[in-house]
């Protein structure tokens, strides 16, 4: 029994394993996920928009390395995860203070 639930497990693992393959700089890039698969791409897809916005902003650039046009893409997307949560922080906060300033209404209008 012990033997078939190991191989169950394998099973289940080689299941998980999907493979996502992206391609940057006219090389393909293959990676493993064990998340959604549509997630994964998402963000694979997501990763090479950005790639490709630094190369046409930097095509007349001729000095502009894959290595740089990388960074400079991981850069944006680290921006765009910062402005998004600080965002939503702010939003939070905003619906908390309403929500706490309507909890106080309605706790002064049903104790008059």
């Amino acid at each position: 029994m012990a033997k078939r639930d190991g191989l169950r497990k394998v099973e289940e693992l080689i299941h998980l394993e999907q493979l996502v393959t992206i391609e940057l700089f006219g090389q393909p890039y293959t990676f493993k996920t064990e998340s959604d698969i549509t997630n994964a791409k998402e963000v694979a897809d997501y990763l090479v928009k950005e790639v490709t916005k630094v190369e046409t902003q930097h095509s007349s650039k001729s000095s502009v390395t894959k290595f740089t046009t990388l960074i400079l893409a991981a850069l944006n997307i680290a921006n765009e995860n910062i402005e998004s949560k600080r965002f939503y922080s702010e939003l939070l906060a905003n619906i908390s203070k309403k929500s706490a300033n309507l909890i106080h209404a309605l706790d002064a209008a049903v104790n008059d």
